[in-house]
C-alpha cells in the first residue's frame, strides 16, 4: 500500500530531526569559544545542553495546547477524535514527575558521555536500552521473554561489545583526540544512562500508559518538570568542583551556566547548535508520536534504525570519523538483534522497505488511493 504524502512527510521529519538532534549536540561539544576567563576552549556544558533538550520537550506541550485550541474552535468534537489530542487530558501532572527525573538524569549522563566519545557510538550504544527494559519487565511487569527475544538480546550485547572495542582499538577514528580512558568512560556512561532510561520506560508502562494521556501532552509535562528541576540544580552544580574529564569549564565545576552563556555569546555558531537541539527534539517527538499513531511502532523502530545509519554517515564526513569494517559488523549485529527482539524477520523488513519505496514512487498521486480496474469494468471517462 502506497504511503500518503503526510506519512512520507512524518517519516522524513522523524529521521531528519532525530539525526539533527544528535549531530547538533555533538557539534556544540566540538565548537570552541572564549569563556568568562578569556580562554578559548570547547563548549563543555552537558547540563546546559540537557536543559535545552527539556525546553524542546516543553515546546511539545505548547504544540499540544495550540492543536487543542484549534480543534476545539471547530465545535464538532475534533479535539476528542484527533490522534494528537484525544485521550485523558485532565490527569494528575505529578504522576509524570518520577519519569521526568529519570529522563533528566539519563539525558545529563548521556551528554557527559557524548563529550568523551564519538557521536556514532553514542547513537549505537543507546540501543542497549532494549536489554535493560527486557530484564526489568520480567521483574516488575511479570512479562516473559521468549527464546527469540533472548537471541535478539545476545546479538545486541555482541554488537555493543564490538562497537566499544572498535572505539578503543582504532584511536584515530575522529579528528578530536580521545584517549582510551576517555572513550571507555564515555561509552560506559552512555550504557549506564540506558539503565535509567529503561527504569523510566517501565515506570511509564506500569503507571502512566493505562491513563490514556495524549503523548504530546505527556512529553511536554516531562519537559516542564525536567527543565525546572535541572534549572534549579544549576545552583549547586556551580559550586561542586570535579576533575578532568568531567569538567572543562573556566572554574572546573560540575556546571558553570554563566560560562556557558558567555561562550554562546562569543560564538554565534553555538547559539545555532543549541537552537538546533531545541527545535529538533520538539519536532522529533512530534513526528515519532505521529508515526506510531499513523502507521505503527514497527515503522517507528525501523525509521529510528535509519536515523542511526544517517548519523553514522554524517559523522564520517562532518566530524572526520574514519570508516572501520569492525564498527559496521557491530552495528549490523545491533540492528539484527533489535529486529529479532521486536519480532521482525528479514522478510518483514523487506516488506517495510518495499512499502517505503512504493510510497515514494506514488507520492505524486496527491495522496489518493490507486484503483486497479479491469478493462471491462466501468470507469470515469471524459465522454458522456
Amino acid at each position: 500500500m502506497a504511503w500518503t504524502r503526510y506519512q512520507l512527510m512524518l517519516a522524513f521529519v522523524m529521521v531528519t530531526t532525530g539525526s539533527i538532534n544528535s549531530i547538533t549536540t555533538k557539534w556544540a561539544d566540538l565548537l570552541e569559544s572564549k569563556g568568562r576567563d578569556g580562554v578559548v576552549r570547547p563548549f563543555d556544558h552537558p547540563f546546559v545542553q540537557a536543559l535545552s533538550m527539556f525546553f524542546g520537550e516543553f515546546l511539545c506541550l505548547v504544540m499540544f495546547n495550540i492543536l487543542y485550541k484549534v480543534y476545539s474552535r471547530r465545535r464538532d468534537g475534533s479535539e476528542d477524535v484527533h490522534v494528537l489530542t484525544k485521550g485523558n487530558r485532565h490527569f494528575n501532572r505529578f504522576i509524570l514527575l518520577i519519569p521526568a527525573m529519570c529522563d533528566m538524569t539519563a539525558t545529563s549522563i548521556m551528554y557527559i558521555g557524548l563529550n568523551l566519545t564519538y557521536v556514532s557510538s553514542f547513537q549505537m550504544l543507546r540501543g542497549s536500552v532494549i536489554i535493560f527494559v527486557a530484564l526489568l519487565s520480567v521483574t516488575f511487569l511479570d512479562k516473559v521473554i521468549k527464546r527469540r527475544q533472548w537471541s535478539g538480546i545476545f546479538l545486541i550485547i555482541l554488537g555493543l561489545v564490538i562497537v566499544a572495542m572498535t572505539d578503543i582499538i582504532y584511536k584515530d577514528m575522529s579528528g578530536p583526540s580521545f584517549g582510551p580512558n576517555s572513550i571507555i568512560t564515555g561509552d560506559l556512561l552512555i550504557v549506564f544512562a540506558q539503565i535509567i532510561t529503561s527504569i523510566q520506560m517501565v515506570i511509564e508502562e506500569k503507571f502512566v500508559h493505562g491513563l490514556d494521556i495524549p503523548p504530546l501532552q505527556a512529553v511536554g509535562w516531562e519537559g516542564v518538570f525536567g527543565f525546572l528541576v535541572l534549572g534549579l540544580l544549576q545552583i549547586p552544580f556551580y559550586f561542586i568542583y570535579v576533575g578532568h574529564p568531567f569538567s572543562n569549564n573556566s572554574r572546573g565545576v560540575l556546571e558553570d551556566v554563566i560560562d556557558a552563556f558567555v561562550q554562546i555569546n562569543n560564538n554565534p555558531l553555538l547559539l545555532l547548535a543549541i537552537l538546533g537541539t531545541i527545535l529538533s527534539i520538539a519536532f522529533f517527538n512530534f513526528a515519532g508520536i505521529s508515526v506510531t499513531k499513523e502507521m505503527s511502532a514497527t515503522h517507528r523502530m525501523v525509521l529510528d534504525s535509519v536515523r542511526t545509519i544517517v548519523i553514522w554517515m554524517i559523522s564520517l564526513f562532518l566530524f572526520h570519523q574514519k570508516f572501520h569494517w569492525l564498527q559496521l559488523v557491530g552495528f549490523v549485529s545491533l540492528l539484527i538483534g533489535m529486529f529479532i527482539y521486536n519480532g521482525l524477520t528479514l522478510t518483514m523488513v523487506y516488506v517495510k522497505a518495499r512499502s517505503i519505496l512504493i510510497g515514494l514512487r506514488y507520492s505524486r498521486v496527491n495522496g489518493e488511493d490507486v484503483k486497479n480496474l479491469a478493462a471491462d469494468e466501468p470507469g470515469e471517462s471524459s465522454n458522456p
